[in-house]
């Protein structure tokens, strides 16, 4: 060390000599590179340079420091605790304006310091860290480090040259600003963060490209010959390929001769077979010319012929250079003369430079050119000297004006201004007369520009997004030649009608998400669409001459007046208004096809509109209707829904005269029958879906549906059946989805077999004992026979290859054999539950006043893109953490939140004790950890956590909430829902609205931000930033006696499943998972097709009267790392292990209380003893009430008072989900002889069943030996259950609990092909183990995925760097009390678990299991043993 001292001390003379340099402004820069200290993580301050005098140490402005550092998101990445020394902690110390700028992409040739021969010559990417202040600027900076500029890359997208006058720091808060950090100390924390690079990273030069350099230039000298003849000699020359032409020089390694230019665009280039690597290249037309081009080596060929062949296969000289982080195009692409096509689209275009926007008119046939996202901030007119153009596009560049050179462009047809800030037009556009498409959409315009009177081509108004108050149709009538209007989203609030003169030429209106209270638009004579959703309308008045779509869903609709009566209407959409009846000119429309009268107040249907001979689609669910009319002739029907209603029969002869009915949705409503499906015994039936859920249907209606032969789906869910005809469900040979839920079924019956095409069987929540004979069928993919009372399974020989989910929780009864297991190999996805040995007195003296069920559909997807993290016990005290990720279209960034966010929660936890601050930064910290996986990705999250107030430690419960998205939380208070999140989707946040639009971005039709998402706040989808933020919505409610229980969901739960309907489903049930389950079932009935997540938290919480003595301390850390709840865990093969996999691997099951202490020592080689433990136990515990249980360790065996018996500590359990694989297989066994653990599969298969793998928080109420605590002190810096290595012990310490592992073991326990998948693994829906020392969980979430991405390559985390602490206020007391306390084990115990008194088994949970640890964990005094290798099962 004092060598190493030395050498450090010479590098820093060395850097001060020769590499210090003090700027103008005393600005200070360390030139010497860092390259052997840093790179092995040494000491975090050799190696850097002389800091400054003490002198001058105020007026350092800037610092670099250099380092060389993978950026590849392994666990060799920059992490905080190797990034930063004293020095720099003491430039961010006491003024919030300094900071640490990261500059990336510098290549540098390092001077070895004075001893380092270790230095390598070798020229290297390395990453500098320039201390600097929010002042700094951009020119400083380069003047000090002799840079020739600065560039800056946000989200991983295009990469900018910064201008001079431009302060990177600034720009670094304010970004951290914008996405909702809000403290300054914390912005300034969170810029000097590694994983920050994937939101925003600065370069020292631009990062290359090999991508884009191949497909915007390729040059080199090769031989080249002109001509197919033999006469033409080979010569080397310079060969280009840029834009659509072959350019060769006439001189060699020169390009001042004259320039071939050769045409590609509609030519050939082919392989000439004679010669090794060589192409010809061709041109079009009758004079085609011929270059043949031989190449060196075989990369160069293929790199050519495949630009090339891109080239030759266009039909329109297209140049396409979009997304390039281009400022000026390549010079080369001016000899490109014939290029008619240009796009510039999002890139950095500068005016000046050779290949700027000035030189652009030199392109004599350019036709198209868009320039849109460029940043331009002016229009430039050089453009307009382009006369040539048909084509522009200037969109989002930020401009306020168009110059009065616009109107050169004679020829211009399309122009594009949309995303700007534009409020008025120049008079010189009207003189465009060709222009017939003007694109003016989310502007700052307040009228229509009256210049739009002049241009008689135009024949669309796109004013989308701006600020227009105020419609007058005497305005369109001016302008006669625009027939299409959009004018959705801006401030309408009202359209006038001066004038009694019919506007005639308008056919299209939009005018949805505005302010209008009423409509009257009766002048608009020939009106055929009309787009109206989501205004305040409580009347429309319209012509019906030639309407032939109306579009007024989301309104207050009361009346709706068209006249005359539209003969031409197909399409009418009235949903979600307050019509209590349909107005008669419905009844008389003859070629109505669609009618959407979807939540309203209608108590009865017209029997006119039912026999209309047009109708083929009626939406009526979410009424009040009583009946349905009878059908009197044959109609056109098929598709009805009439959901959610107070129907009690359908008509007679719905079926047999709606013979084209191919949908029939009546759930949710009071049928005990349904119709026969004919009058006779043949039927004509063409019934394809048919659901029935929630009614009161009995067993006779099986023999009713016996008719529909063609039928496909049917949901029969949530009646009365006792029994399903085993006659009747053979002869449903086509079924290919049968969903039987929530009756009081006793068996499938066996006919089932007879449905060949049967993929999908759903049957929870009934009392089935015996498993249905469906595992046979050549089809059957998913399985779910949940919350039964099923006892065993007969299986086939051979299980079906497409099985690929089943579902077996909740059957308390059921016993696998090990075969059985086996047979399941295959299984994606296999849902066990792990069995309980907990006693009633345990149950209830560890129980908390919560537990939780959830349940997840992937509807019609082909993938599952929901995740839930669900959390019992939260922390050392009584508290919990639930929260539901929906990523819509991916899985990837679900399962990495499901992974990381308890564990960031807790570590914010630490650091404030206000809701809306650690709330808001889990959220913001979350979405910095996703790394690249969130640059392009996204998801919807939701997080609840039930927990105490700080100012008030034994009183009532608080449930503080936050989201982000459109996932929600209801909580059931008194019997009614009380919403607690806020969803923030455009269509239902107008603030955000609002936000949005201001930002300029483009909402396109459906409602999205640029075609992306309806959420304007997600995780993830960086790349939308500043339009779509991560700072979530938080919200604390206090919880009192009269909160029942809690439910959580996605967008596609609540869109179907009302506030008031969950809550009455989840009263009726009662048990947490069934009620999950049900409302999932639920909302797939009422017709939702998308992936589906509910969880669902019962709460118990009474008067708090418990005896615990109060917390000394109020303001001590709240929490230390999470512990996992009782969750189903789903386990996937491996590609290289599709046959077994061994129990020692998957570690799924606690250990059976039947099993003795050797038993479980045997798996490891164990050698406990036999003898029972003969020292005396320590003191009796303190009593603790339900509310506040006494924490016991993790494994590992504590003291009790009584007798001789031993306190169980009990595993903790994690929520989500980890893999677990091994190369070898025991088949699940412990030992030759001995039986298979319950819940155990070991056969490689995905697995889901309850699981310890965290070595989580645990406390010591009983105190340990001083040394005990020396050793706490000296050896452990991570209070909060964070690991490190000191030496070579592996010391998990968590408040004031210690748990030692020897170093050797650890190793052992890595190397075990059982037990090495427990350090670093995963599952495929995305949880972790803990890997070895660190609680760097997003690094192994990244391979959560099977998919393998280019977004999976997030770096690395920082590694934790907490202490242990204990204060000195307390240190005397603390030593006073442990000094009267005996050793916390004192041997090991034989007697078996189950012979263990249930008073000394003190457990935490009702369902786990007590494991016992035969080990001695902390120092004490006798003999104290190595840990057995059982300590794998925590998880360590």
């Amino acid at each position: 060390m004092a060598m190493e001292d030395e050498d450090n001390h010479a590098a820093a003379a060395n850097a001060q000599q020769k590499g210090g340099h003090v700027g103008e402004d005393g600005a200070c820069i360390d030139r010497q590179p860092d390259t052997v200290a840093r790179r092995a993580g040494l000491n975090p301050t050799a190696g850097r340079g002389s800091r400054s005098a003490p002198g001058s140490h105020a007026a350092t402005g800037i610092r670099v420091l250099k380092r060389n550092m993978k950026r590849n998101g392994s666990r060799g990445c920059v992490t905080r605790k190797n990034r930063f020394g004293s020095r720099e902690r003491d430039w961010l110390k006491g003024d919030t304006q300094r900071g640490c700028v990261c500059l990336y992409g510098g290549t540098v040739d390092p001077q070895p310091p004075a001893s380092g021969p270790q230095a390598s010559s070798t020229p290297h990417t390395d990453l500098q860290l320039v201390l600097c202040s929010t002042t700094t600027t951009v020119e400083e900076l380069c003047a000090q480090r002799d840079g020739h500029g600065l560039y800056v890359q946000l989200h991983g997208d295009q990469v900018r040259r910064l201008d001079p006058n431009e302060r990177p720091l600034q720009m670094l808060y304010d970004y951290l600003a914008a996405v909702g950090y809000a403290e300054p100390v914390r912005v300034q924390q969170e810029a000097a963060n590694s994983d920050l690079s994937c939101l925003i990273r600065f370069y020292s030069e631009p990062p290359v490209n090999a991508d884009q350099q191949e497909r915007t230039l390729l040059k080199g000298i090769f031989n080249v010959r002109k001509g197919k003849s033999q006469l033409h000699k080979w010569a080397e020359r310079q060969v280009i390929l840029c834009g659509t032409c072959l350019i060769v020089a006439s001189v060699k390694d020169s390009l001042t001769g004259k320039m071939h230019i050769l045409p590609l665009v509609g030519g050939k280039v082919e392989e000439v077979k004679r010669r090794q690597h060589c192409l010809m290249f061709s041109s079009a037309g009758p004079q085609a010319q011929t270059y043949f081009v031989n190449f060196d080596a075989l990369a160069d060929y293929q790199r050519w012929h495949r630009q090339a062949s891109k080239v030759v296969s266009q039909t329109v000289s297209l140049v396409d250079l979009s997304c390039y982080s281009l400022e000026v195009v390549p010079e080369y692409l001016f000899y490109s003369q014939d290029i008619t096509h240009l796009n510039l689209r999002h890139n950095f275009m500068s005016l000046q430079g050779p290949g700027g926007l000035l030189n652009l008119p030199k392109f004599s046939q350019l036709k198209s050119l868009n320039l849109s996202h460029n940043r331009l901030g002016v229009f430039p007119e050089c453009v307009c000297e382009i006369l040539t153009l048909t084509e522009l596009n200037l969109s989002c560049n930020s401009l306020e004006t168009v110059p009065l050179q616009i109107g050169n462009l004679q020829s211009l047809q399309i122009l594009s201004l949309d995303g700007n800030h534009l409020s008025s037009l120049p008079e010189d556009l009207g003189g465009l007369f060709q222009l017939n498409s003007l694109g003016l959409s989310f502007n700052n315009f307040s009228h229509i520009p009256a210049v739009l009177e002049r241009l008689s081509a135009v024949d669309k108004l796109a004013m989308a997004g701006n600020r227009v108050e105020s419609l007058h149709l005497c305005t369109l009538d001016r302008m006669g030649h625009l027939k299409n209007i959009d004018l959705r989203l801006n401030r309408l609030h009202c359209v006038n009608s001066e004038s009694l003169e019919a506007v005639s030429q308008v056919t299209q209106l939009d005018l949805r998400d505005n302010c209008l209270d009423s409509l009257d638009l009766s002048s608009v004579c020939n009106l055929e669409t009309l787009h109206c959703q989501r205004n305040q309308l409580g009347t429309i008045t319209l012509s019906g001459f030639t309407l032939r779509m109306l579009h007024a869903s989301s309104n207050r609709l009361t009346t709706v007046n068209i006249y005359p009566v539209p003969n031409q209407l197909t399409y009418l959409d009235l949903s979600q208004n307050l019509l209590e009846y349909l107005p008669d000119w419905v009844c008389d429309s003859r070629k109505i096809e669609m009618l959407d009268v979807t939540r309203n107040l209608l108590s009865e249907l017209p029997s006119r509109l039912l026999n209309s001979l047009s109708l083929r689609k009626l939406l009526a669910g979410n009424n009040c209707l009583q009946r349905v009319p009878d059908l009197l002739d044959h109609i056109p029907l098929e598709a009805l829904d009439l959901q959610h209603n107070k129907l009690a029969q359908l008509p007679e002869s719905l079926f047999y005269k709606a013979l084209n009915l191919k949908y029939l949705n009546v759930s949710a409503n009071a049928l005990d029958s349904i119709p026969p499906s004919s009058p006779s015994e043949e039927s004509l039936s063409t019934l394809q879906e048919l659901y029935l859920t929630a009614n009161h249907l009995k067993e006779n209606c099986g023999a009713l549906l016996v008719g529909h032969q063609n039928l496909r789906v049917l949901h029969i869910a949530y009646n009365q059946l006792l029994s399903f005809p085993a006659s009747k469900l053979s002869k449903l040979e086509m079924l290919e989805e049968l969903n039987l839920s929530g009756n009081k079924l006793k068996a499938i019956p066996s006919t089932v077999s007879s449905c060949k095409r049967l993929h999908t069987l759903i049957a929870h929540s009934n009392n089935i004992t015996v498993f249905p004979e469906i595992l046979n069928l050549p089809e059957i993919k998913l399985v779910d026979l949940s919350c039964n009372e099923l006892t065993e399974i007969q299986l086939p020989d051979s299980l079906p290859s497409t099985l690929q989910e089943l579902d077996l929780t909740g059957n308390s009864s059921l016993m696998l054999e090990h075969k059985t297991l086996n047979l399941f190999s295959h299984i994606t996805t296999l849902k066990l539950d792990q069995k309980s040995t907990t006693s009633a007195g345990d149950s209830h003296s560890g129980s908390t006043p919560w537990n939780h069920g959830y349940s997840e559909m992937s509807g019609q997807r082909n993938k599952l893109c929901v995740s839930v993290l669900a959390m019992d016990r939260f922390g050392d005290g009584v508290e919990a953490c639930y929260g539901i990720f929906d990523g819509d279209r991916n899985e990837e960034v679900p399962r990495l939140l499901q992974c990381t966010m308890g564990d960031v929660l807790c570590e914010e936890l630490q650091h404030s004790s206000i809701d809306s601050v650690y709330m808001c930064n889990t959220f913001l910290t979350s979405h910095r950890k996703l790394g690249m996986a969130g640059q392009k990705l996204g998801a919807s999250a939701l997080l609840c956590y039930i927990h105490h107030e700080p100012s008030d430690p034994g009183g009532y419960f608080s449930l503080t909430v936050a989201n982000v998205g459109t996932c929600q939380a209801v909580l059931c208070r008194d019997g009614r829902p009380v919403p607690l999140s806020k969803v923030y989707s455009l269509e239902n946040c107008t603030e955000e609205m609002e936000r949005v639009k201001l930002s300029k971005a483009i909402i396109t039709e459906d409602n999205k931000v640029s075609g992306v998402t309806c959420c304007s706040r997600l995780l993830g989808c960086s790349y939308l930033s500043p339009w779509v933020l991560p700072k979530p919505w938080v919200h604390t409610e206090p919880l009192c006696t009269k909160d029942d229980f809690l439910i959580l969901g996605n967008r596609a739960l609540f869109e179907r499943v009302s506030y008031q309907e969950a809550v009455c489903t989840v009263q009726a049930v009662r048990d947490p998972r069934a009620a999950a389950k049900k409302l999932c079932s639920l909302a797939q009935s009422y017709g939702c097709k998308d992936n589906i997540e509910a969880a669902v938290v019962s709460l118990h919480i009474v008067e708090d009267s418990c005896t615990c003595e109060p917390p000394v301390s109020s303001t001590e850390p709240r929490c230390p790392p999470p512990i996992a709840a009782p969750a189903p865990v789903t386990v996937t093969p491996g590609p290289t292990d599709p046959v077994a996999l061994s129990s020692n691997g998957v570690i799924v099951s606690e250990f059976n209380a039947e099993a003795s202490t050797s038993e479980v020592g045997s798996e490891a080689g164990s050698t406990a003893s036999d003898e029972p433990p003969s020292s005396v136990l320590a003191s009796r515990q303190e009593r603790r009430c339900s509310l506040h249980p006494a924490t016991t360790l993790c494994g590992i065996m504590v003291p009790s008072a009584v007798g001789a018996g031993t306190h169980l500590g009990l595993f903790q359990r994690q929520p989500s989900c980890t893999t677990f694989s091994s190369n070898h297989s025991d088949n699940g066994l412990d030992s030759d002889d001995e039986a298979p653990l319950e819940g155990v599969i070991s056969n490689g298969s995905k697995l889901e069943v309850e699981v310890d793998i965290h070595c989580c928080a645990f406390q010591l109420r009983s105190g340990a030996p001083d040394k005990d605590l020396d050793l706490a002190k000296r050896g452990s810096d991570y209070p909060n259950g964070k690991m490190r290595r000191q030496n070579s012990v592996v010391v998990s310490a968590t408040n004031g609990c210690l748990l030692a592992v020897c170093g050797r073991e650890m190793a052992d326990l890595k190397k075990s092909p059982s037990t090495s998948s427990l350090f670093g693994k995963k599952l495929s829906n995305g949880s972790v183990v803990a890997p070895e020392d660190s609680h760097n969980l997003i690094e192994v979430a990244l391979e959560a995925p099977k998919k393998k991405s280019g977004y999976f390559t997030a770096p690395a985390q920082q590694d934790p760097e907490d202490q242990l602490i204990v204060p000195p206020s307390l240190e005397q007391e603390v030593r006073e009390q442990l000094r009267g306390q005996r050793p916390l084990v004192s041997a090991l115990p034989s007697a078996p678990l189950a012979s263990i008194p249930p008073s000394c088994n003190d457990s935490a949970w009702d369902h786990s299991h007590s494991p016992g640890f035969p080990s001695n964990l902390v120092p004490g005094p006798g003999p104290v043993p190595l840990l057995q290798h059982e300590v794998y099962d925590t998880a360590l």
